[in-house]
């Protein structure tokens, strides 16, 4: 994608950005790259096939537009609530998953954009989506186990299983969090259930 490209498009206004990004985010998340027509697209925005091709260049980069703003939303804001060198495992876990479900509710159609990412093997797109996964590899990173953080669990619990298990946990509750909830009221019941976990692993 070229910058003239893409300075034309940061040239609209913002409702209008917004409109052709959720767009695209919706129908690739739906369909994935290869089955997503522009035509589609430009319907689902409100303007001309033409015009998707002037701001964009092409399908290529469109989706490489897509991915760009997702790392640039993930390194931003996840990065601003993950640099918390001061907090344990249980407690980077649920600001983690705050920061996920308040990208959900903010940015609805980039979680399933994100998600069909993770299954999306087109070659055509395959360099723009590793570096998403570079990102979202490094933050992920941030939710494991630090060296000595082992110390949280009694000797009969196995360290590696818990964070699976609290992977699987999260996951879970971001998938199937219903926009209509409050993501504060989310969090604190699961803040609520890890505190417990803590108490039951560590003794």
């Amino acid at each position: 994608m070229g910058v003239g490209f893409l300075r034309k498009f940061l040239s609209l206004p913002q409702e209008k950005q917004d409109r052709i990004v959720t767009a695209a985010m919706t129908l690739f998340g739906e369909v994935g790259y290869k089955k997503a027509y522009i035509s589609e697209i430009a319907a689902a925005s409100g303007i001309s096939k033409a015009l998707v091709f002037h701001y964009f260049g092409s399908k290529k980069g469109l989706y490489a537009y897509l991915v760009y703003y997702t790392g640039k939303i993930m390194l931003t804001e996840g990065q601003e609530k993950s640099d918390t060198p001061d907090k344990d495992f249980f407690e980077r876990a649920i600001i983690t998953i705050k920061f996920r479900l308040s990208v959900k509710s903010r940015y609805p159609a980039m979680s399933k954009f994100v998600e069909s990412v993770y299954g999306e093997d087109d070659p055509e797109v395959t360099s723009d989506i590793e570096r998403l996964m570079g990102i979202a590899t490094d933050m992920h990173a941030k939710v494991t186990l630090a060296p000595g953080e082992e110390g949280l669990f009694s000797s009969k619990v196995d360290p590696e299983q818990v964070v699976g298990l609290i992977e699987k946990y999260t996951d879970g509750v971001v998938n199937g969090w219903d926009s209509s909830a409050s993501v504060d009221d989310t969090v604190l019941e699961v803040a609520g259930c890890l505190n417990m976990l803590r108490s039951i692993l560590s003794t």
